[in-house]
């Protein structure tokens, strides 16, 4: 594949993203912050980011999985993924955390197991889609090491 096709290719999984509402604005600050002194920059935040979501979705599904569910526990995690979400461009994942939230603040298990379920089926939509973006970034890269040797 030339290396357009993989610029192409990469701008419409972006645009899709975006029309989605799996990103928002942020990511386009975010990814304005990289530049040829970080050229892996964006890649380094998404991956630090998947890393803590999944391991906060990891206690969330412990902590309200529990007979007793201390909710103000899970509220900070779910207060915590929220920010990460906010400052990394997830949109969905951080309207899928604010409603979350508010069962949380209601005391309701069943609500907090039903929103969990949608906050994961966020994260997992964008973190896959983020698989993808990433792995075309490699070979956009490596198609450019190339050619520069």
């Amino acid at each position: 594949m030339s290396l357009m096709a993989l610029r192409e290719q990469l701008n419409m999984l972006l645009n899709s993203m975006y029309i989605e509402g799996l990103l928002d604005q942020q990511f386009q600050q975010l990814q304005m912050l990289q530049d040829a002194s970080s050229p892996g920059f964006v890649a380094e935040v998404i991956t630090l980011f998947c890393e803590d979501a999944e391991r906060i979705l990891t206690e969330l599904t412990k902590l309200v999985d529990q007979a007793v569910v201390d909710f103000q526990k899970v509220d900070a995690y779910v207060h915590q993924l929220k920010g990460s979400s906010s400052s990394v461009g997830a949109q969905n994942v951080k309207l899928a955390c604010i409603q979350f939230r508010q069962f949380c603040e209601e005391n309701n298990k069943v609500g907090c197991l039903n929103a969990l379920n949608v906050v994961k089926h966020h994260y997992y939509l964008l973190r896959n889609k983020f698989d993808t973006m990433l792995q075309l970034e490699q070979r956009i890269q490596a198609y450019d090491s190339k050619q520069q040797n």
